[in-house]
Parts: C-alpha cells; structure tokens; sequence
C-alpha cells in the first residue's frame, strides 16, 4: 500500500505549479489528499504519513492567513511523529518565525547570505551540489538552512556552501525547485533549453522516499 501525502495548496498564494510539479513527481509512489486553509476535520490526518508544504509567497501575513485554522494542527501532527516536506516557501514555513518545528536550524533567505552568488530573488537555474553532484536548479527567492550543523543532514549546498536540501529528524527541507517542470523554464527566454528533464524528480523521489523511512 502506498504512504500518503497530505498536499496543502491555495492558489495564489501557494503555487499550484509548485503542487503539480511535486504531484508529477511523487504520485506513482504516493497517494495524495489535498488540503487548504479551511478547517480540517478531527480526523484529517488519522490515514496521513507526511504534509507536504510547496512554494509560494511565503510571508508572515500569508502564513497567519493561511494557517489560522490549521497550523496547530500541523504542529501536533510534527510533533507527533509525523514527517513534513517543504519546498521553498515550505521550508521557510518550518522556521521559527512560522511553524517553528526545527531544532537549532531556521530557513533564511539565501539572497541575504554572506558570499551568496545571487541577490536578486527572481526565477535563475541557480548552481547547487547535490549529494556532491554539480548541478543547477530552478530558485526564486529559496532558503538557506543554516545553525547548528550537528543537528541536520545535509543533502544539499549552495555555492556558497549554505545548506540548501536538509533532513532533521522527520523533517525534510528544499530551498530549490526539483519539482520544477519544462514549462518553468520556458517562460522565461533565458532559461529555455536548461530544463532538467526530469532528472530531479528522481532526486525529488529519493529525497522523500530517505524522509519516509525516518
């Protein structure tokens, strides 16, 4: 029997692209229940093995808009033993300024960071070793992990060395877009011919497949 993912998507503010892409990527290994701001029944999560929390706009104000009915919900559920995936605006929504489930580690904005190669948050094909592999991958305005090191799994860096893909525990974190899909980067006339083709939605896959297992 296949785990199942608890999606949380709310257009415009969590990017139903963002949503697709992760869907594209995990659904043939993943059942899949969706949920949103509206409040959940008692019983939403019983059946669930891991939230999933995609890109977005991910500010404070969206995050209590969004996650006034059930962000406690989701915090009981983490704290519980459940496992949680976030992609960009879902590993800032881990941080302590949101959720606040992580252990001596916060998501910041990587375009702020000490030696960052970029600092503009628009949509680059941004360079990251993955696994100690080169590679580069979709970013807009993504996180770095960064604290005490001890305490996370990286799996991913930044080229300036920042954590950029973590685990800690049964958290699962991404500051890039390995759900990302062709039509991405099509829309943007610089970006056209560098799409990954599909290769890091296996990487996608093996992340949230090590995540289950924790």
């Amino acid at each position: 029997m296949k785990p199942t993912i608890a999606l949380f998507l709310y257009d415009p503010k969590c990017s139903v692209q963002s949503g697709n892409g992760m869907l594209k990527a995990l659904s043939q290994y993943y059942n899949f229940k969706i949920f949103s701001k509206n409040t959940l029944e008692d019983n939403f999560f019983d059946d669930v093995d891991m939230i999933a929390v995609p890109g977005g706009i991910g500010d404070s104000n969206t995050f209590k808009q969004l996650f006034k009915n059930n962000g406690k919900r989701v915090q009981d559920f983490i704290h519980n033993g459940g496992r949680y995936l976030g992609i960009c605006m879902g590993a800032y929504w881990a941080g302590s300024y949101y959720l606040d489930v992580l252990d001596d580690v916060d998501a910041v904005q990587y375009i702020k960071q000490p030696k960052t190669d970029t600092r503009r948050p628009h949509a680059k094909n941004l360079a990251i070793t993955w696994k100690d592999e080169p590679m580069n991958m979709f970013f807009y305005d993504g996180c770095a992990l960064v604290g005490n090191r001890h305490k996370f799994k990286t799996v991913a860096t930044y080229a300036n060395g920042d954590a950029m893909a973590i685990y800690q525990k049964r958290i699962g974190l991404i500051g890039c877009h390995p759900e990302s899909e062709q039509f991405w980067y099509d829309s943007y006339s610089y970006m056209k011919g560098k799409w990954h083709n599909g290769k890091q939605h296996k990487l996608l896959l093996e992340f949230t497949d090590t995540l289950m297992k924790q």
